[in-house]
């Protein structure tokens, strides 16, 4: 029986990422949990938002807990939308306003270059075990294409690809996002260290 670790989130997308490339894993996300609580990403940088959501959810439950703080940062923005990705135009998670508003932001400018950045913690009994981070280069696109991913994908064309993480289809995406790179720090920790699971 495969060893359980609950990612902190309500994000099926993101839990799919992971369960893709965690398969020695039971992955799960918060589902899993009775009432679990609502925690507020009040930091100003992906570490401490990981940070915040690992220590409370690893706090109220046995076993690993996974978690993430990830966004888009545009060279040309300032680094936004960076850690308000999720709620750039407002609204949490709705990702077809977040996306017009990058395009109406951007306008007409020629620099586009953009990364995705990805902080991950892992956590057990409230305490932090390890965190890791990866990011993935490439710039943002003139119009949207393709119907895969979630979020800004259908923009974000990785650096030596002419399409959109939309198009690239998931295979691809998972070998080099930014979310596989940080769960490869995550990966080696386990392997390297044995735990009470």
């Amino acid at each position: 029986m495969k060893p359980r670790l609950i990612v902190a989130t309500r994000n099926a997308h993101k839990v799919e990422e992971i369960r893709a490339i965690l398969s020695d894993f039971e992955v799960c996300d918060l589902s899993v949990l009775v009432d679990p609580p609502e925690v507020e990403e009040t930091g100003t940088t992906f570490l401490a938002n990981a940070t915040l959501k690992a220590e409370a959810i690893s706090a109220i439950t046995d076993g690993l807990v996974l978690s993430d703080d990830s966004g888009l940062e545009v060279d040309v923005l300032d680094g936004e939308p960076g850690v308000y990705s999720s709620r750039y135009a407002g609204e949490a998670g709705n990702d077809a306003l977040n996306n017009e508003k990058l395009m109406r932001e951007l306008g007409e400018r020629d620099d586009r270059s953009a990364r995705f950045r990805c902080v991950m913690v892992l956590a057990q009994d409230g305490k932090i075990l390890t965190h890791s981070a990866g990011a993935v280069e490439g710039r943002i696109l003139k119009e949207g294409a393709g119907g895969g991913g979630f979020g800004y994908d259908p923009l974000f064309a990785p650096d030596g690809y002419d399409r959109s993480f939309a198009e690239l289809g998931e295979e691809i995406k998972n070998s080099l996002s930014h979310r596989a790179r940080a769960l490869e720090g995550i990966s080696k920790w386990l392997a390297e260290n044995s735990l009470d699971l």
